[in-house]
């Protein structure tokens, strides 16, 4: 990992790259990367909290394969390690699932659950359960729930297969164009790739929607059937939740082939920061390092900006 640290130094010191995230109005609502404080003439100015790099600093040790960290109100990438690599993104695909179902479902919509036959983490569904959609994604993304997953996907219109259609089509509508999803649930197959430049533009459209914020920033919750009768407890996987000052979620994933991916949000003031971390040997470890280093190693300045 050492030799790509050499090259992510000179790529944060010189880059004027940044996420563009106010280009989300196209789909989504856009962020707002700074707020216009006067006018003068017929242009407005913008004041904006940019990160800056102190100029003393080292890079943390970490295993992951791929990492990205972005400041999202203002797009500047704060730490970038073979970002673009395409990799099995595991149950991280379930932030897609959630946006796919929560464009086409009302949340008090009531699905039928069908007969499942599916691996991984379940929050326990019971074939004939009526259970609302709402209380779904709650398993989705909290427990992480694979049969949550499917359950939504198969009662889509068009079935299982339109469904991952739309999944694909959401991230083309976004402009991104290294993720490919085969499934809604993220259990490894042919070709179903994100990357972690990818995770974090998809995450800060999902942390716009206020159910999505709430839900994957719960550490438990308790959820049932339409009728009451059956019962279903959630634990959130995220071991960052509640222990990290301001990681407000969003989304785990672990397969053996994929390793330890996380995507994480932390919000501590003004300051809005999202990561992506795929293929590590450490996930909750080595977000929490990175935190520690984004928080430590930058400084936020106010910036003018004319439009």
């Amino acid at each position: 990992m050492k030799f790509f640290y050499l090259l992510i130094t000179t790529f944060i010191l010189i880059s004027t790259f940044s996420l563009k995230l106010s280009e989300f109005k196209k789909t989504d609502k856009s962020y707002k990367l700074s707020t216009p404080t006067t006018k003068e003439g017929q242009r407005k100015v913008y004041y904006a909290q940019v990160p800056f790099l102190k100029e003393s600093f080292v890079f943390p040790e970490l295993s992951a394969q791929s990492i990205m960290a972005s400041d999202l109100p203002s797009g500047k990438i704060l730490f970038d390690a073979n970002s673009d690599t395409p990799l099995l993104p595991a149950s991280t695909t379930k932030i897609v699932t959630a946006l796919v179902s929560m464009d086409k479902y009302p949340m008090e919509k009531i699905l039928t659950v069908g007969k499942i036959n599916i691996e991984g983490q379940k929050m326990h569904l019971v074939e004939g359960e009526k259970i609302s959609v709402k209380n779904l994604l709650s398993g989705l993304l909290i427990a992480s729930a694979n049969d949550a997953a499917e359950v939504l996907a198969e009662n889509y219109p068009g079935g299982r297969n339109a469904f991952i259609e739309a999944m694909n089509d959401k991230v083309k509508n976004l402009e991104l164009t290294s993720s490919s999803f085969k499934n809604p649930t993220g259990l490894d197959g042919d070709n179903h790739l994100t990357t972690a430049r990818d995770l974090v533009f998809i995450s800060a459209v999902a942390m716009q929607r206020p159910f999505f914020k709430k839900t994957v920033a719960s550490k438990k919750m308790v959820v049932t059937s339409e009728d009451g009768k059956v019962v279903h407890g959630l634990r959130n996987l995220n071991e960052l939740v509640g222990e990290v000052e301001g990681v407000l979620g969003v989304k785990t994933g672990w397969t053996e082939n994929a390793r330890e991916n996380l995507v994480t949000y932390v919000e501590r003031g003004d300051r809005k920061i999202m990561i992506a971390v795929l293929g590590s040997e450490d996930r909750f470890g080595e977000t929490r390092k990175l935190i520690d280093w984004i928080f430590k190693n930058y400084e936020w300045k106010r910036v003018r900006k004319d439009e």
